[in-house]
């Protein structure tokens, strides 16, 4: 069952506090400590036991790696339109338009978490376009520069990315990428330009700092 937006509100109400995300001074999300009780509560109120993890809750290594490389690097994406595929919390799309970015779409499936975007966004004093849809199958986006962060945690999926990634850059739309370290990445398409120290905020992953890395689709 979809959930409404009223539902998907109350489950960010309930389970997340609003915060600055680690080691970027100035940027805040409704964040949670607790994945397993928010991900069963999203499990009752969609009415599906196989519901996704509820990534927009969280800030992951490679979304983390992606906001601090713009943050140090505004002229990738000012002037520009971006677009963050599968945003999650939509960090990296409200990094890039506190960057200087014209105009930032986030494009995540999960419809809570395009509320969760819309939420953090106004938190920033930003807006940020939210499609709630796989584009994944369709014509590549009427975009500048794509950012994609944490993309590549399962297979299938990271296959279809890379190639919807590639279509785009072929088509001369600017592709980065944060990862740290997943499986799946296809390193041999992409060039490493940066490496970052991060702390994700979620237990499912080292809470410790560890490192991910930015990189750019080749041509």
């Amino acid at each position: 069952m979809r959930p409404s937006a009223s539902v998907a509100r109350a489950l960010i109400a309930r389970h997340t506090q609003l915060q600055e995300v680690p080691g970027l001074p100035g940027l805040q999300l409704h964040l949670s400590d607790d994945v397993l009780t928010l991900w069963h509560d999203v499990q009752l109120a969609t009415e599906d036991p196989d519901a996704p993890i509820p990534f927009w809750a969280f800030a992951w290594g490679g979304g983390l790696a992606l906001a601090h490389y713009l943050r140090d690097n505004p002229d990738v994406v000012a002037g520009k339109r971006v677009l963050d595929l599968g945003s999650g919390s939509g960090l990296c799309a409200i990094a890039a338009i506190l960057a200087g970015a014209t105009s930032a779409t986030a494009v995540d499936v999960d419809p809570i978490a395009a509320v969760a975007i819309a939420q953090n966004g106004r938190a920033n004093g930003v807006r940020v376009d939210v499609v709630a849809d796989d584009l994944l199958d369709g014509l590549s986006p009427d975009a500048d520069v794509i950012v994609a962060g944490d993309l590549w945690y399962e297979q299938a999926f990271g296959e279809r990315a890379t190639a919807w990634l590639k279509a785009a850059r072929q088509h001369g739309t600017e592709v980065l990428i944060g990862d740290p370290g997943r499986r799946y990445l296809e390193s041999d398409a992409f060039t490493k330009i940066a490496e970052y120290e991060v702390r994700s905020t979620t237990d499912l992953e080292d809470l410790a700092r560890t490192r991910a890395w930015v990189y750019e689709l080749k041509p």
